[in-house]
């Protein structure tokens, strides 16, 4: 670099301490001459312009700068099956019959199941909900439970995000004479399941307005049927109708699970987790707003809240506790009953976390030994299955390749039971179902980004060979385009709380929405030290006298936090990473979580 106080010599194809280059994502967006007030035209143009590198065409700039409803949302009937799915629910409805909500144990699961719950209980109905068990019953729904469900009682079943692929349990639930709708939005085969209804996006035979909307989350979806079961009971005149502002109220799930779930925020998700968040704000829903102190936020909820605080707490009920906990706290309307499950959520995924990390580490322990493969299956007795997605997407993170973990003798036939998180351009459900089809999965299945499988130990091998043969073209192109785009640059006294305002602007941000990145230099490393774990905690101070809090989260044994902790000796350097506001202290402060960093020649 040969001008340390310009970040345009910096960007293009520099190499960093995280060993990745740095390109522009949009466009040049040198802006460290600014008078960092961020205010007025120079906001308005930074908005315009963070849109437009996310794909927004100029003509369709207005409609994203505030994504809602209005603009987004699609006739419910265009979905297959929409209208006999809202029609049998709206006569169970009637009719006051029997409904069960049978949900994954994922948030995304348990936000479905309670919107459902709660629409039915706005008609002036109400459901029971059933969730599995991950440990002693696994993914999807069995055929004994829907059987039992239907002994028990029930006239009619709703799974939510699950029962796509379930062939063998919704046949024996049609035999046994128990009507069934499936709502998901995983990848389906040709031959769907006995159902009364298959409502789905991802369905191979969905139109092509369906199929656009193939990246909802299964709350989403369930949305949809809410809107498209009001409109049939209103067909109907039925007096307990509820409002379409009764509906809007639901919308704190949707957001919920759409961010934990990692659908990609664009298009109709976007406008869902915008209002949803306007939503949540008001804390109407009494387990939504105990879920919110449990977490300690003092504020609103923004978009990263809902993946980072709320949603692993509601996770962790599924994980390593009990199943039933984040349906029961969204559906309660006891305020003290809310208190005490939201709590114990809390200490269940501390619990979450200390697991977490004995499997990772064990787990990591298998990396090197499998460096050849393009996709890596790792797999070890006694791994909590509870936990084998997300230390899944944490090896996913470091390595850049597609990773399965897989917890050996998971189940009372001795199999394992395995989650796998992909990268952007490796299709890994789509691989998983192929490799169920060839006989070297007792079950499975996904989406691009995620899959899930059930393996016999002697089969871990073979997959794993077929997976690289399958899979090595499509991670090899997806590993070359890997590199940090970069934003906008700006001195250190820039990155201040108007430009952190700025930037959520033009948010809600997440999975296809990218969060901004900004690059912040030249500064010098004030104090650096680790707190917690293994995160880097600094004091930067920059050229133009400004200074900034920075963090490098789980960075501390990576060869980039050991240089940020020892290596810089003084010397100058730039920082990439999120824009955030710090207030803990008696004045909002903006930080920066560090990405990578890259020293100054």
């Amino acid at each position: 670099m040969t001008d340390q106080n310009t970040s345009s010599a910096l960007i293009p194809g520099r190499s960093s301490l995280g060993g990745k280059a740095w390109h522009w994502r949009g466009g040049n967006m040198d802006m460290m001459e600014h008078d960092h007030s961020w205010d007025g035209p120079l906001a308005d143009d930074l908005v315009t312009q963070l849109l437009l590198a996310r794909g927004v065409s100029r003509e369709d700039l207005s409609r994203q700068r505030s994504p809602t409803l209005r603009e987004f949302l699609p006739d419910p009937s265009h979905l297959q099956d929409m209208d006999v799915a809202a029609r049998r629910i709206a006569q169970a409805i009637v009719k006051h019959e029997a409904v069960a909500v049978y949900g994954d144990y994922d948030v995304d699961g348990a936000t479905s199941a309670a919107l459902l719950i709660r629409l039915i209980r706005l008609c002036g109905h109400d459901a029971r909900h059933y969730i599995p068990d991950r440990l002693l019953e696994g993914y999807g729904p069995s055929g004994e439970a829907l059987v039992r469900l239907g002994q028990e009682g029930a006239q009619l079943v709703v799974t939510v995000d699950c029962g796509a692929m379930a062939h063998d349990a919704l046949a024996m639930a049609a035999d046994s004479g128990v009507e069934v709708i499936v709502v998901d939005h995983h990848k389906c085969s040709h031959e769907l399941p006995r159902t009364v209804a298959m409502v789905n996006p991802n369905r191979l035979d969905e139109s092509e307005i369906g199929a656009a909307h193939g990246h909802l989350a299964a709350v989403g979806v369930a949305f949809l049927l809410a809107i498209a079961v009001r409109r049939e009971l209103d067909k109907a005149k039925y007096p307990g109708t509820p409002s379409n502002g009764a509906l809007l109220s639901l919308l704190d799930l949707v957001a919920l699970g759409t961010v934990a779930d990692v659908a990609a925020l664009h298009g109709l998700n976007r406008a869902f987790v915008a209002q949803g968040l306007k939503v949540m704000a008001k804390r109407e829903n009494i387990g939504m707003a105990a879920l919110i102190d449990a977490s300690k936020l003092g504020r609103a909820p923004t978009a990263s809240d809902l993946g980072f605080a709320l949603g692993p707490r509601v996770n962790a009920g599924g994980r390593v506790g009990e199943a039933t906990l984040g349906v029961r706290l969204l559906t309660t309307h006891d305020p003290e009953e809310a208190r005490e499950i939201a709590a114990q959520l809390s200490r269940l995924n501390e619990e979450r976390r200390g697991i977490e990390m004995a499997v990772q580490e064990a787990a990591e322990a298998q990396v090197d030994k499998q460096h050849n493969r393009s996709v890596l299956v790792l797999a070890g007795a006694g791994w909590h299955p509870g936990v084998i997605g997300i230390v899944a997407g944490r090896i996913k993170e470091k390595s850049g390749k597609p990773t399965l973990v897989i917890a050996l003798e998971a189940d009372e036939a001795g199999h394992g039971k395995g989650s796998g998180r992909s990268v952007h351009g490796v299709d890994l459900g789509a691989a998983i179902i192929a490799a169920r089809a060839q006989g070297l999965l007792v079950a499975g299945g996904g989406h691009a980004m995620a899959a899930g499988l059930t393996i016999a130990p002697d089969k871990l091998d073979a997959l794993g060979e077929w997976l690289d043969e399958r899979l090595a073209s499509d991670v090899a192109r997806a590993r070359l385009h890997q590199s940090l785009l970069v934003d906008l640059a700006v001195a250190p006294r820039g990155l201040n709380p108007a430009l952190v305002e700025t930037l959520e602007s033009a948010g809600p941000y997440g999975m296809g929405w990218p969060g901004p990145r900004v690059a912040v230099g030249p500064v010098k490393v004030v104090k650096a030290d680790v707190v917690g774990a293994d995160h880097v905690r600094m004091i930067v101070r920059g050229n133009d006298g400004a200074s900034f809090k920075a963090m490098a989260f789980r960075a501390a044994d990576s060869d980039m936090g050991q240089a940020l902790l020892h290596g810089t000796h003084g010397r100058s350097l730039w920082l990439v990473g999120r824009a955030k506001i710090d207030d803990w202290g008696s004045r909002p402060a903006a930080e920066l979580y560090i990405e990578d960093a890259a020293l100054i020649d």
